[in-house]
């Protein structure tokens, strides 16, 4: 066991403090359902960005950006764009300030406000409850094997199988760590609700500060005694038609396999369906996980964008200090990692092997402590999302609209439980990090896209619409998977293709959504799009009514806050390889970006 009583202490001592926010924080969520599931509107939306930013820097989604940059070098700032990273740009833009304005609890309450309450928007909230608990079900899971294949790097199985009685086969082991570390989520999630997660995100995110500046000031040190021995395109965030310049062979030929495995050789064609998946996915809006709760949270609309904005600020750089110094590490002494699992070479495992072989003792159990927090942050804010849904849209609007506080206070409780067990059963089959993570931003977000763009930009778009298009999305989302081998990102556009079909044969076959809900809906919203017979028929009858007409001036936005994002991603990276003329180079673009967006964006900010 690689732990000392140092690092345990420290371990324990954080793991403690959670339980005790769940308990003070308790009677505060149970005041009402709004204080439960959104801390009452009453945090202040740097604290919400800090915990958004926390539940994002998980251990999962770590451990596969850490192996990306080892394997792609800079180019691998690109990748993120899978989730899209860059859709907090969308929302700090506006579509925070969009969707807040809706005051509503959950994004599925959030279709009665866009169509109305008839027979289509049922079917359309429904879908969207069923969509919002299998993406949140999937991020547990996910979230649940990264932990798993992190624990047993530090506390080896064999150690503890002999205490058990029964035996657990090997590649089962990550499950059974991840349900014993998975507790201590619940319970602060479940019982203190927003207000206990987002306490706990703050103090998570302290912690995870002081960890990654303590692995990159260690890789800066070995730099300076070490040589990184990579290949020639690994300094570059620049590409090719090919990967041609990132050939590992004679360095570690077993990256060469991991490259043809990963599905990215053809590097264009691979981001220019990034790209355009991307686009399609930020302009969908949040999809019902946590990062909508964090912007439903807030307590105006200029503090929701305030809030998407801080998000990328204190996230990036810390975040990729971290991730730098441990893709540094591992290529500094890869003969000294161990990678294997089950026989073969796991490369998901350079983080915690990393950890474990150059993190000093008492600083491992911080940043053990760090990493364990991230993990926590992740799966109780989106814990706290199904929750949302099941109590909210399921609960309260079908089975017991007249339930008092008590029995609302009861349905948390059982609902967070059940929505664990169900986690796990996902994560027991999940094959491994990155395939749960391409089927969910792929495969998933494929289903999801259509629907959700149409919803904000075009009036004539129904309920009806957006059942089919969910519809004929999610049911090949969720077949695909199991009937070919190709990389998710790439039956993207097949999902597309037959969602945008259903959505519009759902649409074009039945009436439009009723005048007064969509009057209603703009003069709430006020959204850019393509609503010229509802704008004319709102301004005819309030004369005072000023339409949105800031697209121009958002889209400028969206790509100032784009390059000052990636900025920001690259920034820590050449810190730690500590490249003078690149750092300077990013400090620049990172400066003019938010000069002018201090300009052009929050000065501009609406109050409502």
């Amino acid at each position: 066991m690689k732990l000392t009583s140092i690092d345990i202490v420290i371990i324990f001592t954080y793991l403690v403090s959670t339980v005790v926010i769940g308990l003070v924080l308790k009677k505060v969520a149970q005041k009402s359902k709004s204080n439960y599931l959104l801390g009452g509107n009453k945090l202040p939306w740097y604290m919400l960005g800090l915990s958004n930013a926390s539940g994002m820097f998980d251990i999962s989604g770590t451990m596969w950006l850490v192996t990306l940059l080892f394997v792609y070098g800079l180019k691998s700032i690109w990748i993120p764009w899978l989730w899209p990273v860059f859709n907090q740009i969308f929302l700090m833009v506006f579509l925070s300030i969009w969707l807040r304005r809706s005051k509503v609890t959950t994004g599925a309450e959030w279709i009665n406000t866009r169509f109305g309450r008839s027979m289509d928007s049922n079917l359309s909230h429904g879908v969207v409850v069923v969509f919002a608990l299998i993406l949140c079900l999937g991020y547990l899971a996910y979230g649940f094997i990264g932990l798993g294949k992190f624990v047993m790097i530090f506390i080896p199985w064999d150690i503890v199988q002999p205490h058990l009685p029964f035996q657990v086969p090997l590649e089962y082991v990550p499950h059974v760590y991840g349900i014993a570390f998975t507790l201590f989520a619940v319970f602060y999630a479940v019982l203190g609700g927003m207000t206990s997660i987002v306490w706990a995100d703050v103090l998570q995110y302290i912690i995870m500060t002081i960890s990654a500046i303590l692995i990159g000031v260690l890789a800066m040190k070995a730099l300076a005694v070490e040589s990184l021995h990579v290949p020639e395109g690994w300094h570059s965030p620049f590409f090719g038609w090919r990967l041609d310049d990132l050939d590992w062979k004679g360095i570690i030929n077993e990256v060469n396999s991991k490259i043809s495995s990963d599905g990215y050789s053809l590097f264009s064609i691979f981001f220019m369906m990034m790209l355009f998946k991307g686009l399609l996915v930020s302009l969908a809006g949040p999809a019902p996980t946590y990062d909508m709760q964090k912007i439903l949270s807030t307590k105006s609309p200029k503090e929701a964008a305030k809030m998407s904005g801080f998000v990328s600020v204190v996230l990036m750089p810390i975040r990729y200090f971290m991730i730098a110094g441990f893709a540094v590490l591992a290529i500094l002494y890869y003969d000294k990692l161990n990678l294997l699992v089950a026989g073969q070479i796991d490369f998901e495992q350079i983080l915690p092997s990393a950890i474990a072989e150059f993190v000093p003792v008492g600083f491992m159990g911080l940043l053990l402590a760090g990493l364990l927090a991230a993990f926590n942050s992740t799966f109780a804010g989106t814990l706290n999302a199904a929750q949302a849904y099941i109590v909210n849209d399921i609960y309260l609007r079908y089975v017991k609209p007249e339930a008092d506080n008590r029995q609302i206070k009861n349905m948390n409780y059982i609902t967070g439980v059940v929505v664990v067990i169900i986690s796990i059963i996902f994560g027991v089959f999940a094959q491994d990090v990155n395939s749960m993570l391409q089927w969910i931003v792929s495969g998933l977000y494929g289903s999801y896209v259509v629907s959700n763009v149409l919803k904000w930009y075009w009036w004539r778009f129904n309920g009806y619409g957006y059942f089919w298009g969910m519809v004929f999305g999610l049911i090949p989302a969720l077949i695909f998977p199991r009937v070919t081998d190709t990389l998710d990102l790439y039956y993207f556009p097949w999902l597309f293709v037959i969602s945008l079909a259903g959505a519009l044969l759902g649409t074009f076959l039945s009436k439009p959504t009723d005048e007064a809900t969509l009057k209603d809906f703009y003069k709430t919203v006020n959204p850019w799009g393509f609503w010229g017979p509802v704008r004319d028929k709102v301004v005819a009858e309030n004369p005072g009514f000023v339409p949105n007409k800031t697209f121009k001036r958002d889209m400028l936005n969206v790509v100032l806050g784009t390059i000052g994002q990636t900025a920001l991603v690259a920034l820590p990276i050449y810190i730690v390889l500590q490249e003078a003329v690149p750092i300077w180079i990013t400090i620049g673009i990172a400066v003019v970006c938010g000069y002018i967006l201090k300009k052009t964006w929050w000065d501009t900010l609406p109050e409502q």
